[in-house]
């Protein structure tokens, strides 16, 4: 264990459950993960090993058989994870959303139903907000859920970019339904779909097209869903309720925020340990590259721009786990460690020179999965819009 992003204040539980999943990062995942991502292959034997350790119960009550650690266990984890290669922080990412969105606001018996096989990763989640041409104005969801007579309702349109799209047996999905108020984002309802894993109609009404072919970000499987004439119960609505739907997910996405900025964190701390490897052995000039002043100054910067990020995402996390809203240092986690991972990574490369071009080095991955988490739970200019109108409300001028 190395001194860059260590946390304070941790039980003996969880240094112990970051021990292990460190060991595993590095005995499991590091080694496969180049030859797994070089030919687009999901990670299953990963999987089933994140599995045994009981990573996909991580933060479930153990009332119904998970483990009941804190949205900050799960980040370290994560981060952990996400060194070792960022696509396995994306299979448990979109499950552990789902989860958490069962557990604060799903129905007693959506809770007894899913939680205790998704403890053991028996079902597996995904959540869909983004449809095409969709982007961040959530507020304009054009996927429908018309109510029946019976009771039930009937859904169509297509959603987009879901991760686990093609694995997951959970899909928490956001549609536009009649009920709720007139305000465009107060008639949005999440409705619990259950499906087996695999692509093509996987059930009457529910079509999963296959893989979107992606810059970065391989192994794990991203992608469409389309509804056509899919029906649903009223029992399928997340807590019961319709209209409740968006403050539902955003409540999700603030845990994925602070879950991307883990991610990259993780990506940040691998790039600066393959950068600060590489520039003691290469040598110019008669000495390793390390001893340049120009090469040495980055590696400060990496290292100084690892631990703020670092810093900010256990803030985050932290305040979340305290019951307190953290949609702004969330948004201040994600906006920095995903700003500061891509120039850490370029920084890495740089280092590398050509050799950084090439696919036998690590860092060319790196600088392909870097980019996603620019994106991924809200652009930079969706955190600083979340940033700044929170700050203009606590900061209000008295008049």
């Amino acid at each position: 264990m190395t001194r860059l992003a260590q946390t304070a204040d941790l039980t003996d539980i969880q240094r112990e459950i970051l021990s292990t999943v460190r060991s595993f990062v590095d005995r499991e995942i590091i080694p496969h993960a180049q030859e797994l991502e070089h030919g687009d292959i999901y990670p299953q034997e990963i999987v089933d090993g994140l599995k045994e350790l009981g990573i996909f119960g991580l933060m479930i009550p153990e009332e119904y058989g998970g483990l009941g650690e804190s949205l900050l266990t799960y980040a370290l984890v994560v981060e952990e994870i996400a060194r070792g290669w960022m696509s396995v922080s994306g299979v448990i990412n979109t499950h552990f959303i789902v989860a958490y969105m069962l557990i604060q606001h799903g129905t007693a018996e959506q809770k007894e139903r899913f939680l205790p096989r998704m403890a053991t990763g028996e079902v597996r989640g995904a959540f869909s907000m983004s449809e095409p041409g969709l982007g961040s104005d959530v507020a304009g969801i054009r996927t429908k859920a018309t109510k029946q007579a019976d009771g039930g309702y009937v859904i169509d349109g297509q959603k987009m970019w879901l991760t686990n799209g093609g694995s997951s047996t959970l899909v928490a999905a956001l549609v536009r339904t009649d009920e709720g108020a007139e305000k465009a984002h107060q008639n949005l309802t999440t409705f619990l779909v259950e499906k087996p894993a695999g692509f093509g109609e996987v059930v009457p009404g529910v079509t999963i097209p296959g893989k979107i072919d992606k810059m970065g970000y391989k192994g794990v499987d991203t992608t469409e869903l389309v509804f056509d004439g899919y029906r649903a119960r009223a029992e399928d609505i997340l807590g019961g309720t319709p209209g409740k739907g968006f403050s539902q997910m955003m409540d999700g996405v603030e845990v994925g925020r602070v879950n991307v900025a883990a991610r990259a964190c993780g990506i940040s701390i691998r790039a600066f340990e393959l950068a600060i490897a590489y520039a003691q052995q290469r040598e110019t000039f008669g000495k390793p590259i390390a001893q340049h002043q120009a090469i040495a100054f980055q590696l400060a910067e990496m290292a100084t721009k690892v631990e703020a990020s670092h810093a900010l995402m256990v803030k985050a996390a932290r305040l979340k786990d305290a019951g307190s809203r953290n949609d702004v240092e969330a948004g201040m986690a994600k906006l920095l460690a995903s700003e500061y991972c891509a120039e850490v990574t370029t920084q890495s490369f740089r280092i590398h020179g050509g050799y950084g071009y090439s696919k036998e080095y690590e860092i060319e991955r790196l600088m392909r999965e870097a980019p996603f988490l620019l994106i991924g739970e809200g652009t930079s200019e969706i955190q600083k819009t979340i940033i700044s109108r929170g700050l203009l409300k606590e900061y209000a001028l008295k008049r």
